[in-house]
């Protein structure tokens, strides 16, 4: 089925119990993270870094927009902003006024599976940042104020999709392709939630939200940088650690197999504002928390494909024929559940996009037909195992992979296994998962981002 839209439609929718217990430290590194739990259920995670005296902060909650009842899309990010606002003892906008002041960086950001709060500071100001984090859990103010925090930031939110998506002519051809791929699966709807329905949230569903996961027992924190274990866990006692748990049950999170494309479908978005065009066929793909085997071997093999200037498609249709400007093939497998496997290209000059899809089908057929020679797999694997452990040099990135596998019901095991899982990939391993995605019997959506006047 072929559809086609222009800029000038309305888009569819898209895109307190002070102890400690159960303590174990992973092996491994040293940099390796220690873990335990609070008795109220907060899970606690130190990763030393000290080769500077700062520390990077982050509290992790489980929910996120797979958790949002129906009708209610867009809650789990618009909390996400009203967090910054009044508490019971914080003055609207204080909070990040204190974090400035104590020299630091503070932000938050929303995904399908987590929401997360960070800080980065001087390691003398931890304390400090967990007695404000700890505040808002327990303390924040909701109320049906016209002029307050909640509604004043529910049009943040509405202005925010207006300008990132409803104004981006590539985003929204994604939002719909991503809404076709995850028909009927929670992801479908985009982070940042359909107009409609954040317009029509209330204060009321944002105080429920709050009680139902803001919670310590649902929550994981994060600590990376030049502390040790035991001075962490004396300032989380003195601060999380004082929270009562809730008891709420916080439910069956709505996590479930994404349904297999059952017909090929074509999307085309033209727009005056585009300026290069863009040709995409985004598949059913696979995910690191729930096979993360099948996963490690597709990173390979799309490492292969079109993993980079070296790769199969940018040396044939970039580097030979000189019929792309750019080519590239994807996944998103860091979602819990199934995410997209893309193959991606830019056409160049007077090349029109069937030609480019001719050419850059005629290559995904070739790998699918010869498979991956031995230094290929080997060049592959390494290039992701050392991109793996450079990660090991940035204190920040450090917090988002543990705090957020966590956060998806992965392990800290897998993240320190990762470098060397993914280096005992086979050959046949990582061609039978590209022949998995891509073959005949897997349906696509195909995706073309055009100018008003059509191709080039």
């Amino acid at each position: 089925m072929k559809r086609n839209f222009t800029g000038g439609l309305v888009a569819l929718a898209v895109f307190a119990l002070p102890a400690f217990a159960d303590t174990a430290t992973v092996p491994a590194d040293s940099w390796a993270p220690t873990t335990f739990d609070l008795d109220n259920g907060m899970q606690v995670v130190v990763i030393p870094d000290h080769r500077a005296p700062v520390v990077t902060h982050m509290v992790w909650y489980k929910v996120g927009a797979v958790d949002e009842a129906p009708g209610k899309s867009g809650i789990a990010h618009l909390f996400e902003h009203v967090m910054f606002q009044q508490t019971d003892t914080l003055a609207p906008g204080e909070f990040d006024q204190i974090v400035s002041r104590n020299g630091g960086q503070s932000n938050a950001f929303t995904s399908w599976d987590y929401t997360a709060y960070f800080e980065r500071v001087a390691k003398e100001q931890l304390g400090t940042m967990m007695e404000l984090e700890a505040d808002r859990m327990v303390n924040l103010v909701i109320d049906d104020d016209p002029e307050g925090a909640f509604i004043s930031e529910r049009d943040v939110v509405k202005e925010e999709r207006r300008q990132r998506i409803d104004n981006n002519p590539g985003v929204i051809l994604q939002e719909q392709v991503l809404s076709e791929l995850w028909k009927g699966h929670p992801y479908e709807i985009t982070v940042i939630g359909n107009m409609d329905e954040v317009a029509a949230l209330t204060p009321e569903d944002g105080l429920n939200f709050y009680h139902e996961y803001y919670s310590p027992e649902n929550a994981i924190l994060v600590v990376a940088g030049d502390v040790t274990p035991e001075e962490v866990r004396t300032l989380a006692e003195a601060t999380y650690g004082q929270i009562v748990p809730t008891g709420t049950a916080h439910g069956q999170r709505k996590w479930t197999n994404v349904p297999l494309l059952t017909a090929d479908d074509e999307i085309t978005y033209s727009d005056p504002k585009v300026r290069q065009p863009v040709w995409s066929r985004y598949y059913n793909g696979v995910s690191n928390i729930r096979t993360p085997r099948e996963a490690y071997a597709l990173e390979v093999g799309l490492e292969i494909l079109g993993g980079g200037m070296t790769s199969r498609l940018y040396q044939s249709l970039v580097e030979q024929q000189k019929v792309a400007i750019s080519a590239a093939s994807y996944a998103w497998s860091e979602l819990h559940d199934e995410g997209p496997a893309v193959l991606s290209a830019s056409p160049a000059p007077g090349v029109s996009m069937d030609d480019l899809e001719a050419a850059m089908m005629v290559e995904v057929a070739k790998a699918l037909e010869t498979g991956f020679t031995e230094a290929e797999v080997v060049r592959a694997r390494n290039s992701l195992a050392a991109s793996a452990i450079y990660s090991r040099d940035s204190q920040s990135t450090m917090a988002n992979i543990f705090g957020s596998t966590l956060a998806m019901g992965g392990t800290i095991e897998s993240v320190l296994s990762y470098p060397d899982d993914v280096r005992s990939i086979t050959p046949e391993e990582a061609i039978a998962a590209v022949r998995t995605i891509f073959g005949p019997d897997r349906h696509f959506i195909e995706a073309r981002l055009l100018p008003e006047e059509g191709e080039n």
